[in-house]
């Protein structure tokens, strides 16, 4: 059996899948994910259909904190080879968050590419590095196996300038100071079920969420990115589970001057302290914040309703109007009380809800009679990153 495995990394967990290769396509067999990888790790193995087939702690008391993901990724290949003795992983596809100017679609790893990756660590100084860092572990643990690097930033290198530039010096603007926009690969994947749900769906005036502890939007239009939410990093936008969203940069000069703080404190501040959790001072996930009956919670949890609501009236502006909305990821897949108290102030838009349908997470959520058609669909990174793969690898045998 020949197989694609996709790795998809944060600072404390590892995310990875097994795609099945058949007929230049590649088919989820297994998720593996690892959390808590600085201190006990956890690993957990699920099917296709999100059932769990196991799970256990690893000992790695003995494992520096520094080779922790090397040596969780290799858990995942044992397993691998324990489990599918007759398959054969062919290439490592990878998540890597930023892409900067130089990478508007998927390329195949080399050194070169590796110092291209390492110079833009500047630009995403809590992403990049583990991007880079499981790479390299790929290569020590596969050394002969092809890895495909799929960008976060790729699906939106074609916005308009008006969208992309800030109102700086050109001379910044030259040197990459712009807007780039995030959670490229979730989108695409939209995109691709919106072609397969068809009737127009793939051509329309979208806006599609993506909401979790990690929250963007992007507004799509004949299935091209045209604007997004977060910019020149992933903390511009929506207020998420411990970033700021957008900031007046006024606040920041004025934490410097009168509270001390250097670089370091205010990377921080807008990525750590803030948020969800720094308005609530409770927890920076939803789930928690709902259980909670403490007003700063509802303040959090208000502040986020208002502030999406009000993006997607912006992203609406840059479509020139809106006839789809699609919520997805982590928060917008599942929360459905969330889901309507955004679109309840969204009214003007011409959103109408269907309230049962929203309970029940369904397909379409709403009414009949909505000019807007407003849908729940489930994203899935790791199928858009095994799907490139599957390109690069295809061309390449070809």
């Amino acid at each position: 059996m020949s197989l694609i495995l996709t790795v998809n990394g944060g600072s404390s967990s590892l995310k990875c899948a097994l795609f099945f290769r058949h007929d230049d396509i590649a088919d989820n067999v297994y998720t593996i994910k690892l959390s808590n990888i600085l201190n006990t790790p956890k690993m957990k193995v699920m099917s296709s259909k999100g059932e769990i087939l196991e799970q256990h702690l690893l000992d790695m008391t003995e494992i520096a904190i520094d080779h922790r993901h090397q040596s969780c990724l290799d858990e995942v290949i044992q397993w691998v080879h324990k489990n599918l003795p007759d398959s054969d992983i062919k290439a490592v596809g990878h998540r890597v968050v930023h892409g900067g100017e130089l990478f508007s679609e998927p390329v195949v790893v080399n050194d070169e590419i590796l110092k291209n990756l390492e110079d833009l660590i500047p630009l995403a100084p809590l992403h990049q590095p583990y991007s880079i860092k499981l790479i390299r572990a790929c290569q020590h643990l596969k050394p002969d196996l092809p890895q495909i690097l799929c960008f976060d930033t790729m699906f939106h290198t074609d916005q308009p300038d008006v969208e992309q530039h800030y109102a700086i010096p050109r001379k910044f603007t030259k040197a990459g100071i712009h807007r780039y926009g995030f959670h490229g690969l979730s989108y695409e994947f939209i995109q691709h079920a919106l072609k397969k749900i068809g009737n127009g769906a793939e051509s329309a005036k979208t806006v599609v969420c993506h909401l979790g502890a990690g929250s963007s939007m992007c507004a799509i239009k004949e299935g091209k990115s045209i604007a997004s939410s977060m910019g020149f990093s992933a903390v511009e936008g929506l207020p998420m589970g411990t970033r700021t969203g957008n900031i007046d940069p006024g606040v920041l000069l004025y934490l410097q001057r009168n509270y001390h703080m250097d670089t370091d404190q205010l990377e921080s501040f807008i990525y750590k302290d803030c948020g969800w959790l720094g308005v609530s001072g409770i927890s920076s996930d939803m789930q928690e914040l709902k259980k909670s009956d403490k007003p700063e919670a509802e303040e959090a949890i208000a502040m986020f309703v208002y502030r999406a609501a009000l993006e997607i009236g912006r992203l609406s502006a840059a479509l020139q109007g809106l006839d789809q909305l699609v919520f997805t990821a982590g928060v917008g897949e599942n929360d459905s009380s969330l889901r309507q108290r955004v679109c309840d102030q969204l009214d003007w838009l011409g959103v109408k809800l269907n309230k049962s349908a929203n309970q029940e997470s369904e397909a379409i959520i709403s009414k009949a009679t909505s000019p807007v058609v407003v849908r729940v669909i489930p994203t899935n990174e790791e199928a858009m990153i095994a799907r490139h793969t599957e390109n690069i690898l295809a061309a390449a045998e070809s």
